[in-house]
């Protein structure tokens, strides 16, 4: 369905894909490499007949550790301004795809890794997972997109004390603080029960599920024109005929 690439691997259940970082040696960390395997992974994956996206890193110990710091500290200020756009497009790839996406945290999501993570729609942790961005103790900064994404999500004050600090999120303070969207007990049954969600989630359309992603945050003017503009589409027809006729709603629109 994608192309074959060396840092990652890709599989399909019950339409939803599951792509992973494959470093375990290297705690899954980011290389540019990778960072160029998942920028076209990602736009393939924009037209992929799934209808939904598990994203997760190999082994137990890390579901992506950070940056790879021994590649990137030789870079000058040049480099490491394109370093970080790459990282960004990475991140955007993920909040633009067309459909529902899962980042099945296992072990550690520190740096870059918290910030892919960040730019899923959703966390799933399992109870070893471990959240930060530590770059304040390597004189440097979020470059992938975490400085904004993570003020979004826990508020500008608790999202500067987490990076001024450097310090690690536990999996239960991530849930408190809505980060992680749900905690289990390990890897097993955190990738399971990302599977449950989908195929709850996935009976519904995944039209106006798109429609719903694409137009959060862009404000009211631009949600009522969604929302007429879905109007006797063949989702819409569907779902509403099958609720007055009392029986489950069979979608078939397509996203794209």
């Amino acid at each position: 369905m994608i192309s074959n690439f060396e840092t990652l691997s890709f599989s399909v259940v019950d339409e939803v894909g599951v792509l992973v970082v494959n470093r375990p040696d290297k705690l899954n960390a980011l290389n540019i490499q990778v960072l160029r395997e998942l920028k076209g992974a990602l736009t393939e994956l924009k037209s992929a007949p799934i209808r939904g996206l598990i994203f997760t890193g190999e082994g137990e110990k890390a579901f992506i550790a950070g940056a790879d710091i021994a590649e990137m500290a030789p870079l000058e200020p040049g480099e490491a301004l394109a370093f970080s756009e790459l990282g960004q497009l990475v991140t955007l790839g993920f909040e633009s795809l067309p459909y529902p996406t899962i980042a099945c945290v296992n072990g550690f999501a520190l740096g870059g890794g918290f910030e892919m993570s960040m730019s899923c729609d959703f966390i799933f942790a399992s109870k070893n997972a471990v959240f930060g961005l530590p770059e304040v103790k390597l004189g440097l900064i979020p470059g992938f997109g975490g400085t904004q994404r993570l003020m979004k999500i826990v508020g500008e004050r608790r999202a500067k004390e987490i990076m001024f600090s450097g310090r690690n999120v536990t999996s239960d303070e991530a849930k408190n603080l809505g980060i992680a969207l749900e905690v289990y007990a390990d890897k097993a049954q955190l990738m399971s029960e990302a599977q449950n969600w989908f195929k709850t989630t996935l009976k519904n359309s995944s039209v106006a599920i798109f429609k719903a992603k694409s137009v959060m945050g862009q404000g009211l003017i631009e949600e009522r024109k969604m929302f007429g503009d879905l109007f006797q589409t063949e989702d819409m027809v569907e779902g509403t005929t099958a609720f007055l006729e009392k029986r489950k709603a069979q979608f078939k629109g397509k996203i794209l």
